[in-house]
């Protein structure tokens, strides 16, 4: 149950705040006067869209602010704030903000949560009915999806459609494996014939580098014995001068002067170290060249060699070095395809079981359909008689698909029915309701479904304007009916209705004042005289009449009566104190909000 609201800087509204109790709640005002406006704000504090456009305009982010009481929370509920580790007391602390970069920020309970999550809560939270929702139900899908709510068989849809899918991607994989087993012979012979020339080339992994290597030393052979020779006759060999010869030289000559002076003797090791070293490369020059012989036979072989690997790189289009990969990819693929039929056997049965635990739940879920269908059909007949169609007959045919189809809704199509007048048979209800029929019915639908869902009773329900179109006696049929829900849980409803607002437990009165320069929009709370007040300009016209008064003041008084009202109250407005030609209560408040 929402128990306070607080609005800053949204759309025209500077600063709102309401305290909100059980009951039917009551809104009223001239058309543009920002009564929807609030609705709009609790939808964006449960989770709904919105963008830095709904930003005051002066204003750096719009903040929206709800309570809501957890005491008769339902089990969902909390198991979903247990599962976002979001601390549970008896109320929930709901902030949403909106800030000028378009940025949208959500919190429970001071929590920071996706905005994906506050709208899963959202939906537990509040149920927001808007004044043009009648027009969606003539559309195939919401009147499914409104009769599944009423069976209180949405997880068994969700199953259903759940089931159709994976009957889906296995028929898929299916046909895709069977398409291959027609083609398996074919790819088995090409496989093999690839297997085992891989096999035969038998690459190993890092032998294409040598092989490289090797064929460059062959092919250069003699410019390698060349640059070899003429290093080995400079370090060693030479008989003129050579590396060796002219540092043992260097050396005699370090050894004869070091005895005069210790710091030359000191350079000796580091030339008895070169010298060393010089002995060394010469003696791998010797070896390198003694090994160093033109191998016409071994080049051939390693040409042939690095043809054949670079031919079957190509043919399989990939690196020379990745061929040992290639040749595990084929031979997996050997294996699956030797193995198909024991794959299209286990598939087919996998399939079969999708098809029969998708009938079966499709099954369970027509049923329930059934039921809830005529009974559906009987309460909104029912409901039709006082709701200015008298003798008019609501049905909810089920079409049932052919035996072949699969559908992700089930075994059959859902279709509402109307029969306006009596006497005549019912057909689609797009077709023959007119907007206010629709209006009515889409409020007699909504009615049915909370009365048959208790869960409902615990969330706060918004009507925006769904009273619209209709008048007179029916108009107080739907006051009724809405005061009905009021007694049981708590609802909000935005009304041009006299006969709505009379039968409301609280009154909450929106107005938008404007001294040229700035614009504010005050709510006041209504009681005793402001209220009858109120009553009479929604049944006057310009001027409001004594005799409006009178009626308005007999209106409230009837619905103080009527047993369906209730006697729980509904909202009294925090902020400052009202102004005198209000509310006269002392615990009445207004708030404020301004634009330009």
């Amino acid at each position: 149950m929402l128990t306070h609201l607080h609005i800053r800087d949204f759309a025209i509204i500077d600063a709102v705040e309401l305290e909100l109790g059980r009951g039917l709640c009551v809104l009223t005002g001239e058309t543009g006067a920002g009564k929807s406006i609030l609705v709009d704000a609790l939808q964006l504090a449960v989770g709904a869209r919105a963008g830095s456009e709904v930003i005051r305009h002066d204003a750096a982010r719009a903040e929206v602010t709800a309570t809501f009481d957890l005491g008769q929370a339902s089990a969902g509920l909390r198991a979903l704030l247990e599962e976002q580790s979001i601390e549970i007391s008896d109320e929930l602390l709901v902030r949403r903000v909106i800030t000028r970069e378009g940025k949208s920020r959500a919190y429970l309970n001071g929590q920071a949560v996706p905005v994906q999550v506050l709208r899963e809560v959202g939906e537990w939270l509040a149920e927001i009915h808007g004044q043009h929702e009648f027009q969606s139900l003539v559309r195939p899908a919401a009147q499914r999806e409104l009769l599944d709510r009423y069976a209180g068989a949405e997880a068994e849809a969700a199953e259903v459609a759940r089931l159709h899918r994976l009957r889906l991607e296995r028929s898929a994989a299916l046909v895709a494996l069977e398409a291959a087993a027609r083609e398996r012979d074919d790819r088995l012979d090409l496989l093999k014939r690839q297997v085992q020339e891989l096999e035969a080339l038998a690459l190993k992994s890092g032998e294409l580098a040598t092989l490289t290597e090797e064929r460059t030393r062959l092919a250069n052979s003699g410019r390698l014995a060349e640059g070899a020779r003429g290093a080995l006759d400079l370090l060693y060999d030479a008989e003129d001068a050579n590396a060796h010869a002219l540092a043992s030289r260097a050396l005699g000559l370090l050894r004869t002067a070091g005895q005069l002076d210790p710091k030359l003797a000191a350079l000796q090791p580091a030339l008895d170290s070169a010298l060393i070293s010089l002995s060394d490369a010469a003696q791998e020059l010797t070896r390198y060249l003694d090994n160093l012989e033109a191998d016409p036979v071994r080049q051939a072989e390693l040409e042939q060699r690095l043809a054949s690997i670079e031919s079957l790189a190509r043919k399989h289009r990939v690196p020379a070095e990745q061929l040992p990969d290639k040749a595990l990819e084929l031979q997996a693929e050997w294996q699956r395809l030797e193995q198909l039929d024991a794959n299209l056997a286990a598939l087919q049965a996998a399939l079969a079981e999708a098809t029969a635990a998708w009938r079966k739940a499709a099954g369970s879920l027509s049923e329930r359909r059934r039921v809830a269908a005529a009974k559906l059909a009987s309460d909104i007949s029912a409901r039709m008689q006082t709701l200015g169609m008298a003798g008019g007959r609501f049905t909810v045919a089920l079409q049932p698909l052919e035996a072949s189809s699969s559908s992700a809704q089930g075994l059959e199509e859902v279709e509402f029915q109307v029969s306006a007048n009596a006497g005549q048979p019912p057909r689609p209800l797009g077709k023959v309701a007119s907007g206010g029929e629709l209006s009515r019915l889409s409020l007699a639908v909504q009615v049915a479904l909370i009365r048959g869902n208790e869960s409902a009773q615990s969330v706060c329900m918004v009507f925006d304007e769904v009273d619209s179109g209709v008048g007179g006696a029916v108009a107080e049929i739907v006051g009724r009916e809405l005061a009905a829900l009021g007694a049981r849980a708590q609802v909000l409803c935005v009304t041009h209705l006299p006969q709505v607002a009379a039968l409301g437990d609280r009154h909450l009165r929106v107005a938008k004042l404007t001294d040229g320069h700035t614009t504010r929009t005050q709510i006041t709370a209504l009681e005793g005289a402001a209220r009858t007040e109120e009553i009479a300009r929604m049944l006057g016209g310009l001027a409001i009449t004594d005799k409006a008064r009178e009626h308005a003041a007999e209106m409230l008084a009837a619905g103080r009566r009527a047993p369906a009202a209730g006697s729980t109250r509904g909202a009294t407005p925090a902020a400052a104190p009202s102004d005198a030609d209000t509310a006269p209560s002392g615990s009445a408040r207004k708030s404020r909000g301004r634009a330009r």
